[in-house]
């Protein structure tokens, strides 16, 4: 049984290893080249075969990645922001008050996010080029927050519903206005799902590369990484040193948001816990 039990683990701890090479080689590989000063030169190795950090100067200064990151930060900030915000509100009306055509609402936000993101390029370019946005960061982040709104109303929608309603009848009670109710008793509750919602937001508007590319077209100087990254990429050959660096520099702004906002989603667990 102890040799059975033995060869068990064993056999765990390999799969185990075999997973995570095959999940995190792809992100080393990314490293080593963007640290290699003749990658994509000589064929590919495991290790630089001339460390330096001339691919991410390149890419920050003559690449004009920091202009790109500069934007991506603009409308990722401000995507999470106002989508956080209306959000909210909008699952604080569906889920406390009782008005027409409510679960119609409802059912509609779910068949929202069903619909593939390709088919609404051409609609919501249209609606764009009306507003005469096209080539603006504005435009942009009015549609990266229509496409968070939908999960972010359906996710905070049952984080609003599980709080039960005898605490905002309490605080009331207490003489609390809806403005401190919602302050001091909803909000701690629903921080993480809010918080989640946030997380989406902030890949999604980072990330996302269809959209920008057919909103901002040749606005260079609006570009967010995801279209800075794709200058490149060029017809004959590919300046892989370049390419993985600002992919690396692409990556780390993502991991710090989810280090950060990750001890907020742990708070926010028991911000709102209720003492006897």
């Amino acid at each position: 049984m102890r040799r059975t039990s033995t060869a068990t683990k064993a056999v765990k701890a390999v799969l185990v290893v075999l997973l995570l090479a095959f999940t995190l080689f792809p992100t080393y590989w990314m490293l080593v080249s963007a640290f290699d000063d003749r990658a994509g030169q000589g064929g590919a190795t495991l290790w630089p075969r001339e460390f330096t950090f001339h691919n991410f100067s390149y890419v920050l200064t003559d690449g004009g990645f920091g202009t790109f990151l500069r934007n991506s930060v603009v409308v990722a900030l401000a995507t999470v922001v106002i989508s956080g915000v209306v959000a909210l509100l909008a699952s604080v009306a569906v889920a406390r008050f009782r008005f027409r055509f409510r679960t119609q609402m409802l059912m509609l936000i779910l068949v929202v996010q069903m619909v593939p993101l390709e088919a609404l390029v051409i609609p919501l370019f249209v609606q764009i080029r009306d507003l005469q946005l096209l080539g603006t960061l504005t435009g942009l982040v009015i549609v990266y927050v229509s496409l968070a709104l939908p999960f972010g109303i359906w996710m905070l929608r049952g984080f609003v519903a599980a709080v039960p309603v005898e605490l905002e009848e309490a605080a009331y009670l207490d003489g609390a206005s809806w403005t401190r109710m919602f302050r001091s008793v909803l909000l701690p509750l629903v921080a993480p799902g809010l918080v989640a919602t946030s997380i989406f937001s902030f890949i999604t508007a980072w990330n996302e590369f269809i959209f920008a590319m057919t909103l901002l077209g040749g606005e260079a100087d609006k570009y967010t990484v995801a279209i800075g990254l794709k200058s490149f990429f060029q017809q004959n050959s590919n300046d892989w040193g370049a390419i993985m660096a600002g992919s690396t520099i692409i990556t780390v702004p993502v991991m710090v948001f989810f280090i950060l906002v990750q001890k907020r989603l742990s708070a926010g667990l028991v911000a709102g816990a209720v003492k006897g």
